[in-house]
């Protein structure tokens, strides 16, 4: 499904959410400050962020600032909060957020949010600009109308259509795809930890309880192989 950052300063807020949005089939990370936010979005782009605004270090607006003004708020984040005023929630969405869920959230509002915000495409703020502007009438030719712009311009060669990503079935159902993919992902880390529990989970960005409840979704072996004497 999708990869989901969870970001919260309350643990069990953070639980909560993990527990519902695991047994939708999300992988989850967490994060319990705007430092841990920020390592895990350097690790790499979420699909989702849900990300609280009154935090003990740097609230979640200001967040939300940084990530627009580097460039890196190019996934949608929804807004959580038991104390945000008006101004503030229509503050987040002007920056960049998606959706505002006031606490306590409930199931309905939380899975609808969700849906719907994997489902919006987010347009990068670097990107933005270029979407912009009128669109160049040469560009919007069909492939034909072009190539006869330049008869003496030699027809390119067309791309290869694999099917495959390697060993994986680009013609199966996504979900199967996505196990196969994140099995061999996590076959990958355990043979090179050794499978050492601690060190994939700090090499995928996955609490040790959810390591070992996605592991086994997946069928994985989680023990250590020994060597043939």
């Amino acid at each position: 499904m999708a990869r989901i950052l969870v970001v919260d300063d309350e643990i069990g807020i953070r639980e909560l959410l993990s527990e519902i949005l695991y047994d939708e089939g999300h992988t989850i990370e967490l994060a319990e400050n705007a430092a841990q936010a920020r390592e895990s979005r350097l690790r790499g782009r979420p699909d989702l962020v849900l990300l609280d605004i009154w935090m003990p270090d740097i609230d979640g607006v200001t967040l939300l600032k940084e990530w627009s003004s580097q460039g890196l708020l190019n996934m949608p984040v929804i807004m959580m909060s038991g104390h945000a005023t008006v101004d503030t929630a229509v503050e987040a969405t002007r920056i960049g957020a998606v959706d505002f869920l006031e606490k306590p959230i409930t199931l309905q509002k939380l899975l609808k949010s969700v849906a719907s915000g994997l489902a919006r495409p987010v347009i990068p703020e670097s990107m933005r600009a270029r979407t912009e502007r009128p669109i160049d009438p040469v560009f919007t030719q069909t492939p034909a109308l072009a190539q006869s712009t330049d008869p003496a311009q030699p027809a390119a060669a067309p791309k290869p259509d694999s099917s495959h990503l390697g060993s994986i079935s680009l013609e199966q159902p996504l979900r199967d795809a996505r196990d196969e993919f994140e099995r061999i992902y996590f076959e990958f880390h355990l043979v090179r930890e050794n499978h050492s529990m601690t060190r994939v989970s700090e090499r995928t960005g996955l609490e040790r309880t959810h390591l070992y409840r996605k592991l086994k979704q997946l069928g994985i072996d989680t023990s250590r192989k020994k060597n043939a004497s």
